[in-house]
C-alpha cells in the first residue's frame, strides 16, 4: 500500500505502533533526536489510553480548565501548550489532530493503530503478543529484535530494532519516497 492510499493524510506522517513494552517510545526518542540533528522539523503525536494532567490542579491554567474553559493555552517564551477538554464530545480523529499542528518535515505518531495510515511496527516476540503486521496492511516496516520470518511479504521491510541507525536509514529513505533497503537487507543489521 502506498502512503497516499491510506487515510487522506499528508505523506510525511508515519505511525509507530506495537504492544506496550515493545520499545516504541525509546525508538521514537532516538529517531527524533537524530532527525533533529539532520535539521529536520519533527512533530510527534502520542496517543494515551489513560486520562492525564499536564499541570498541577492548583495552577491557574488547571483552575480555569476545571471552571469550564473549553481550551486553555499556556504560553511562555520557551513553549506553548493547549489543553482542550473534550467533556461530552467524541475523541478527535488523527486527521483532526494533525490539522492542529504546525507544518513539519515529518510527523511521527505513537498509537492510533486502528487508523488506516502508514506505520512502522515495533515488535518483540518475547512479549508473547501476536505481531500487528499480520492483520494490518498499513504496516510498511517492522523493527524487531527477531530475524525476518520465512515467507514474509516482500514489500514489508524488516529492520533490526537494536540498531536505531538501520531504522533511521530506512526512515530517511522512506521520507524521500524511494526506500532503498531491500526486505532482507536490514534484517538484524545484515
Amino acid at each position: 500500500m502506498s502512503r497516499t492510499e491510506a487515510l487522506a493524510l499528508p505523506p510525511n506522517v508515519l505511525g509507530v505502533v506495537g504492544w506496550s513494552g515493545s520499545g516504541k517510545t525509546t525508538l521514537l526518542e532516538t529517531l527524533v533526536a537524530r532527525l533533529a540533528e539532520h535539521g529536520l522539523r519533527v512533530n510527534v503525536i502520542k496517543h494515551s489510553h489513560h486520562d492525564f494532567d499536564l499541570e498541577p490542579p492548583h495552577k491557574d491554567s488547571a483552575r480555569l480548565r476545571m471552571a469550564g474553559a473549553a481550551e486553555v493555552m499556556i504560553a511562555s517564551r520557551q513553549r506553548v501548550a493547549v489543553v482542550r477538554e473534550l467533556r461530552d464530545t467524541c475523541e478527535p480523529s488523527l486527521a483532526e489532530h494533525l490539522a492542529r499542528l504546525t507544518p513539519a518535515d515529518l510527523t511521527l505518531v505513537e498509537g492510533y493503530k486502528w487508523e488506516p495510515y502508514p506505520k512502522l511496527e515495533v515488535y518483540r516476540p518475547a512479549l508473547g503478543q501476536r505481531a500487528l503486521y499480520h492483520d494490518d496492511p498499513n504496516i510498511v516496516a517492522v523493527a524487531s529484535d527477531a530475524p525476518r520470518p520465512e515467507g514474509l511479504a516482500a514489500h514489508l521491510a524488516w529492520l533490526y530494532l537494536n540498531s536505531p541507525e538501520a531504522v533511521l536509514v530506512w526512515l530517511m529513505d522512506y521520507l524521500s519516497g524511494e526506500p532503498k533497503v531491500s526486505p532482507d537487507g536490514a534484517v538484524n543489521g545484515g
